[in-house]
């Protein structure tokens, strides 16, 4: 696998385990006891620890990544093994 290509499916992996991260503990003002100010939004979340969450994300998505990887090298699956690009017309 060429670094490049490693590199796009990290980004793809990693982006896809954010958007699941990202939900886990949000609190929004009502939920936390607090008034809403004027201006803002009640649905907005009180602490969402984004910085935290990047991490989590990080060591989920290399976890991912390298469970796709070593099944990608080790020719246990390799691209001609799934259907619809097995069915693409050669050109």
């Amino acid at each position: 696998m060429q670094l490049t290509s490693a590199l796009a499916i990290y980004f793809i992996i990693w982006w896809l385990v954010l958007f699941i991260t990202l939900p886990i503990g949000v609190k929004n003002a009502h939920e936390a006891g607090e008034t809403v100010t004027g201006g803002n939004d009640a649905g907005a979340p009180v602490a969402p620890h984004l910085w935290w969450k990047a991490k989590l994300t990080t060591v989920i998505a290399t976890i991912v990544f390298a469970a796709v990887y070593t099944t990608l090298v080790s020719g246990v699956l390799e691209t001609m093994d799934i259907p619809f690009i097995r069915d693409l017309p050669r050109i």
